[in-house]
């Protein structure tokens, strides 16, 4: 058994490695349910506090100060984090592919989903647009399942729908006035599900610097629309309120978003994150002192219901792993049996360059960075 540099002896394998295969072991622990739950958990309850922000501000420049407050403060976490571990390593994001993947998930998700979603909003009451925002998990769903190849199985696809179900109960109109607009509010749910599934593919490299680059991005992208349209800035109270409640509910809840697609895949964490339009309907009740009506609590019931089908879930076959090599935090698991050539204090989770080599073996796992296979 080899010991790193600091005299540490390295973990003992978990697992037999003979002839390269493992037998059925116990579930590989997952965090992602808690990581994507939270995400949707500060999203929601930004959307009350945003509310309040639009009380005579125009929603573009709202979402640009939201987008904004979110990079700066993510920005200013990097460079903190910088002084304090300055040899933390960020993952294998820099690839000519995960460059790629993340422009095209910052273009479809920063630039052109705000876009489509102004256009929209022109031409549609908010309560419309509400109800086709539901379409956005639907999207990603689908884009995850037939054009990444994610596993799906009925409970996951009861899951989903019930989430859905809910989310339509909650902005469900008195008349869906649909018009023109439907299709850009739609077009717009299908830039963000491509930007979900984009963000999927490099989920593996830091999550902070790739909700930072994006909330810098989109920040830009609304702020100069609305410096187009001549739209007046609002004063600085304003200003700063909106930058805290970006970094919180926009930045924090997309750094969270980035680490449930690594642990759940693109669908599941869509559908996790369809909740967020609950938590903010219940949080603007304190908010503004209102009861709950049925529509409320029967949407409450149909989330429930879908977020308990997924945490149920079992997935379990026998896979095989490729060779691997990249880096990203992680426990010595089944799937993390490695020596280090550096001086290691015996601390986890930790973060460095590693290889996983060739594995055959069956236990629960969910469509996570270890397992985008084929069935």
């Amino acid at each position: 058994m080899r010991c790193g540099g600091g005299g540490v002896p390295q973990p003992p394998p978990l697992y037999s490695h003979a002839m390269g295969e493992i037998g059925p072991s116990q579930p590989v622990e997952n965090h992602g349910s808690a990581y994507a739950l939270l995400a949707a958990a500060l999203f929601g309850a930004s959307i009350p506090f945003a509310k309040v922000l639009l009380q005579g501000t125009a929603p573009i420049t709202v979402a640009g100060l939201l987008y904004a407050g979110s990079g700066i403060g993510l920005t200013a976490w990097i460079a903190v984090r910088a002084a304090v571990r300055p040899r933390a390593r960020s993952g294998g994001l820099w690839h000519a592919n995960g460059v790629l993947w993340l422009t095209g998930s910052i273009v479809a998700g920063g630039v052109l989903g705000p876009l489509l979603l102004m256009s929209g909003l022109r031409q549609l009451p908010a309560a419309s647009a509400s109800l086709l925002l539901n379409l956005e998990s639907v999207f990603t769903a689908l884009i995850a399942w037939f054009v990444f190849r994610e596993n799906v199985d009925r409970r996951v696809l009861l899951g989903l729908l019930a989430i859905v179900l809910g989310g339509v109960l909650l902005t469900w109109p008195t008349q869906l006035a649909l018009s023109g607009g439907a299709l850009w509010i739609a077009g717009a749910c299908a830039c963000w599900a491509i930007d979900n599934n984009l963000t999927r593919k490099v989920s593996i490299g830091d999550p902070v610097l790739i909700a930072a680059l994006k909330g810098v991005c989109a920040g830009a992208v609304n702020l100069g629309i609305a410096a187009s349209l001549g739209l007046p800035w609002p004063h600085a109270a304003l200003i700063a309120g909106a930058g805290l409640l970006g970094f919180v509910g926009y930045g924090v809840s997309l750094t969270l978003f980035v680490l449930a697609l690594r642990h759940l895949g693109a669908a599941r964490t869509g559908a996790y994150f369809s909740t967020a339009p609950f938590i903010g309907a219940s949080l603007s009740l304190l908010v503004f002192r209102r009861l709950p009506d049925p529509s409320l609590l029967l949407a409450a019931a149909l989330m429930g219901l879908g977020v308990w089908l997924h945490l149920t879930e079992t997935h379990a076959h026998p896979h095989s792993h490729p060779r691997l090599q990249h880096a990203h935090s992680h426990r010595h698991d089944a799937h993390h049996q490695h020596t280090h050539d550096f001086p290691w204090d015996g601390r986890e989770p930790h973060d460095h360059e590693h290889v996983h080599e060739p594995l055959t073996h069956t236990h629960a796992h969910f469509p996570d960075i270890h397992h985008r296979h084929e069935h």
